[in-house]
């Protein structure tokens, strides 16, 4: 079972500090979280700083938003930070769902899936190596191994869907007593495409691991940041894991399901936080 953390977004200049920490430590993958109308930083730009301060920990979207980006440009921009990462990053994907998001690209919210869909089409031909199109010729430079893993994060059957068509694996970020249905759609849908092997399976965790200041400071963020959605975000803030034993048994439970790797999303930027969960490992 694999390990990774998902980065605060409240001070953007201590990330390096994670990143640095968390590649001298156990875990695998660095996730950023990804929104338009928010004080966060960018993800792909972010991401390929702490990929140049690091060089062993992979690096994740966790979900970019795909529908809010031209996919001819996206295309190109994963691919550069997969080859300049030497193969780290995973490209997590999610169409999003805030009309205020849309209405500043001038984008139609209610297509977002469909959008979706025909991006994924093209960025698998520019990352082939094949022309854009008749008249206009590839689009480089060319990614490692044909492209970046592409993972998604989803909840509804159509979403899940995606992970066969177009995916690597699948982004879970569903509480475990909701997660093992998760899996078993992602799985048979996988298994009616007729793909060979298995979908990476990745869980999403938030954690709070410290004194009660980084704890009320976890909960202050996730309770602003889904403010939008009323009692929602204070059904996310009580689900936040907040001792070694609820983080040991939430990163077991999420193995027994078949889970590859458990993000243990981190909301405070207290960076300490990387050394408590180490210990707990």
């Amino acid at each position: 079972m694999n390990v990774g953390i998902g980065l605060p977004i409240a001070e953007p200049e201590t990330l390096l500090d994670w990143a640095r920490r968390a590649d001298a430590g156990p875990f695998r993958s660095l996730g950023l979280l990804d929104r338009l109308v928010w004080d966060n930083p960018e993800p792909l730009v972010t991401l390929a700083a702490l990929a140049g301060a690091t060089t062993r920990v992979r690096v994740q979207t966790e979900v970019l938003l795909a529908p809010l980006r031209e996919p001819a440009l996206l295309a190109k921009q994963a691919a550069t930070l997969d080859r300049m990462s030497g193969g780290r990053f995973t490209l997590g994907l999610g169409v999003g769902g805030r009309e205020d998001e849309f209405t500043v690209v001038g984008g139609d919210v209610r297509r977002r899936g469909k959008r979706l869909d025909e991006q994924m089409a093209l960025l698998r031909r520019i990352w082939s190596g094949e022309p854009y199109s008749d008249e206009i010729g590839p689009i480089g430079p060319a990614p490692v191994k044909g492209g970046p893993e592409v993972l998604f994060g989803a909840f509804a059957p159509p979403a899940l869907e995606r992970v066969a068509r177009w995916g690597d694996g699948f982004l879970c970020a569903a509480p475990l007593s909701f997660a093992g249905s998760l899996f078993d759609s992602v799985r048979g849908f996988w298994s009616q495409a007729g793909r060979a092997g298995e979908p990476r399976m990745v869980a999403q965790v938030n954690v709070a691991l410290g004194p009660e200041s980084t704890v009320d400071e976890a909960r202050s963020a996730i309770l602003a940041y889904y403010g939008f959605g009323g009692d929602y975000a204070a059904t996310v803030a009580a689900g936040m894991l907040t001792t070694p034993a609820a983080i040991r048994e939430a990163i077991q439970g999420f193995g027994d399901l078949g889970a590859d790797e458990v993000m243990l999303y981190c909301w405070s930027p207290d960076v300490h936080q990387l050394d408590r969960i180490a210990e707990i490992l």
